[in-house]
């Protein structure tokens, strides 16, 4: 709903103050989205997902072919060019989901279980990326299963059955889940703890 794939099933949704059900296209030229499941093209080229990605987004010309060149290199993707995607082993796809997502240069930037399947080296260098991305100014909005992942966000979000339980920064939804006499050791210790009290609520209405 918030990248405009699907409309609202109630209530309203604005993107950096614009109201997504009246001017879907200006928001989706904001957004950037990569998918868990592998998206692209797969009988395109790499070049040619960049390029197609590219012009959907209105860059042509010298502007689109330097911003191919840019993301090929910024991606280690410059060997693999004329590769179709479908033959480009996981990280690399990884990689070239990410480029195209980027490649407008989008304020909004979302990542739906982007590191799944992904080991702990490439998740690394996948975090590093993002914060590199939050330290120039874009918004990066990431869905994980891996609760540690949550300590490098600078906000953490918990929603149970669609409503939202916490918002916050990692380390005060862990003070805010006080067990005994000491807060969660861990963020998935304070999500455990989150979700168990409001089942619980749920089941005593």
């Amino acid at each position: 709903m918030l990248c405009g794939l699907l409309p609202p099933s109630s209530g309203s949704i604005k993107i950096n103050g614009i109201d997504l059900t009246k001017a879907t296209s200006t928001v989706r030229a904001q957004i950037g989205y990569v998918a868990q499941k592998f998206s692209l093209y797969a009988q395109l080229s790499v070049e040619q997902n960049l390029r197609y990605f590219g012009q959907s987004y209105g860059i042509a010309g010298q502007a689109l072919k330097a911003r191919i060149k840019e993301m090929l290199e910024d991606f280690d993707l410059t060997a693999d060019q004329r590769r179709w995607a479908a033959h480009l082993p996981l990280g690399a796809k990884r990689e070239l989901a990410m480029a195209c997502a980027l490649i407008h240069r989008p304020a909004i930037l979302f990542l739906d279980e982007a590191t799944s399947g992904a080991d702990v080296a490439a998740r690394r260098i996948f975090w590093q990326r993002i914060v590199s991305l939050a330290e120039s100014g874009t918004t990066v909005i990431v869905t994980t299963h891996f609760m540690e992942e949550a300590e490098y966000c600078d906000r953490f979000l918990i929603q149970d059955a669609g409503k939202v339980l916490v918002l916050g920064t990692p380390m005060t939804i862990r003070e805010s889940t006080m067990i005994g006499k000491r807060s969660s050791e861990s963020i998935e210790e304070a999500f455990i703890e989150i979700v168990k009290r409001f089942r619980e609520h749920e089941g005593e209405r």
